[in-house]
C-alpha cells in the first residue's frame, strides 16, 4: 500500500523535481521502517511554521518554509522525531519540538532524498524478513552470517548517503539489527535458540561463565533442556543492571529462598517449582520454572511475578546482546543518540525473543511491565553506554 497526494494538494514551494514526483507518482510505501506519514496523507506537506504554531515568529527564516513530512515510529508504535523536507534540495533531516517552545531543536541529516529514505527503510524491512536483498541470509546463523548481513546493510546506507556518513538511525540498524542472526532456532538444545559454541565464553571470558553441576540442582528442576543448558553452556556470573548468579550454595526454590530470609516477602503461588538462579536487582529475583524452563522475575516490592525471557537460551542471548552493544558503542559512539539506540535494541531483542517485549499478562500478578525494554529506556541510568 502506498500513500500518494495529488499535484494540486502538493505545496508549490516544494520545487525539487524528484521530490514532487515521488508523492504524486509512485507514492511512499507504508513499510514499518518508514516514518508515520499522517501529515503527508492528510494535508500534502505541512510548513514547519504551521505545524509548530510559532506565534512569536521565533523560527529561523530557512526553517519556516521547510515541510513536516511525518515522524519516526518507535517499536511500540509511538511517534518520536519529526521528519522535515527541504523543498528546494529534497533533503530529509530530523528534529523534535519541545512543548514549551515551538521552534525545532537541532536538525540531524537522515537521508538526501525521499527516494533514498524509502530505499533505506525498505532495506531494513528486508533484513528483518530475510527477503529481497537479504533473501540469501535465510537459514544462515552465527557470527559470520550476522557480520555479512551487517556489511551488506551498511553498504546500502553508505552508497545512498552520497559520500556522507550515514545517519545514526541507519548506522545503528546496520550494526545491531543483524545481531539477531547470531543464534539460530533451537534444534539441538531443545530450547528456543541454539547458541553458537563458546559464544558466551568468547564474549565475557571463559572464567566469567558459570556452569552448574548435579549437586546444584533442586529436585524441582526437572526440565531437561534447562538442566543441560546450565551444565554445558552456563551463564555469566555477573551481567548488566546488577544481574548476578547465586553460586555460593546449591540453587534453592523460591519457596526455600523466601523461607530462609525472615525479611523477604512471601513468594507467589507456585514458588515451590520456581528455581532461583540469582537476582536482577537487589529486590528482584531471577527464577526459572523447573517444569517448563520459562524464565521469570519475581519483584518483592510489588509482589509481581513477570515473564522475563522465553527460556535460558534467550536470556543468554539477551545478556550477550547487551554486552556486544556496549563494545560497539565504545567504537562507534552509538549512545550519542540514546533514544534511537534503545529502540534499535528493543527491535533486535524482539526479533529473537518476542516474549521479552510482549505486555500480554503471563502470570496472575503480571501487570505487563517488561524488564529488558524498561532498562533499555532508563535514560538516567544510561546502561547501554560503554
Amino acid at each position: 500500500m502506498s500513500i500518494t497526494v495529488t499535484e494540486d494538494r502538493l505545496d508549490p514551494r516544494v520545487t525539487h523535481g524528484p521530490t514532487r514526483r515521488r508523492p504524486t507518482g509512485p507514492g511512499l510505501p507504508d513499510t514499518s521502517g518508514a516514518p508515520s506519514r499522517a501529515a503527508l496523507e492528510r494535508l500534502g506537506l505541512v510548513r514547519v511554521a504551521d505545524a509548530t504554531g510559532d506565534p512569536e515568529g521565533r523560527l529561523a527564516h530557512e526553517l519556516r518554509d521547510q515541510r513536516v513530512i511525518g515522524r519516526l515510529r518507535s517499536y511500540g508504535g509511538e511517534t518520536t522525531d519529526v521528519l522535515l523536507l527541504d523543498g528546494g534540495t529534497g533533503e530529509i533531516p530530523t528534529t523534535y519540538f519541545l512543548n514549551d517552545r515551538p521552534d525545532p531543536m537541532d536538525r540531524e541529516p537522515l537521508a538526501p532524498s525521499l527516494r533514498t529514505l524509502v530505499d533505506f527503510a525498505a532495506a531494513v524491512d528486508e533484513l528483518a524478513a530475510l527477503r529481497g536483498r537479504f533473501a540469501s541470509c535465510a537459514d544462515r546463523y552465527g557470527p559470520q552470517a550476522a557480520a555479512e548481513a551487517s556489511r551488506r546493510l551498511l553498504a546500502v546506507f553508505e552508497e545512498g548517503a552520497e559520500g556522507e556518513e550515514p545517519a545514526s538511525l541507519w548506522k545503528m540498524a546496520a550494526l545491531i539489527r543483524p545481531l539477531a542472526l547470531v543464534a539460530g532456532p533451537g534444534s539441538r538444545s531443545g530450547l528456543t535458540l541454539d547458541l553458537p559454541p563458546r559464544l558466551l565464553d568468547d564474549e565475557f571470558g571463559a572464567q566469567e561463565i558459570v556452569r552448574f553441576e548435579e549437586v546444584d540442582f533442586p529436585a524441582a528442576l526437572t526440565h531437561e533442556p534447562t538442566l543441560r543448558f546450565l551444565r554445558e553452556v552456563g551463564l555469566p556470573e555477573d551481567g548488566p543492571w546488577f544481574f548476578s548468579l547465586d553460586t555460593e550454595v546449591p540453587l534453592p526454590t523460591l519457596e526455600e529462598y523466601t523461607a530462609d530470609d525472615p525479611g523477604a516477602a512471601p513468594g507467589p503461588a507456585g514458588a515451590e517449582r520456581l528455581v532461583r538462579l540469582g537476582h536482577l536487582l537487589e529486590d528482584t529475583s531471577l527464577v526459572v520454572d523447573g517444569t517448563t524452563g520459562a524464565v521469570l522475575c519475581w519483584s518483592e516490592p510489588d509482589g509481581a511475578l513477570r515473564p522475563l525471557s522465553t527460556d535460558l537460551s534467550t536470556l543468554a542471548f539477551t545478556l550477550w546482546l547487551v554486552h556486544r552493544e556496549r563494545a560497539l558503542d565504545a567504537e562507534h559512539a552509538l549512545s550519542d543518540a540514546y533514544e534511537r539506540l534503545t529502540d534499535t535494541m528493543t527491535r533486535a531483542l524482539a526479533a529473537v525473543d518476542p516474549l521479552a517485549r510482549d505486555p500480554a499478562p503471563g502470570t496472575p500478578t503480571d501487570d505487563g511491565l517488561r524488564y529488558w525494554p524498561g532498562v533499555f529506556e532508563d535514560y538516567a541510568g544510561a546502561e547501554l553506554c560503554a
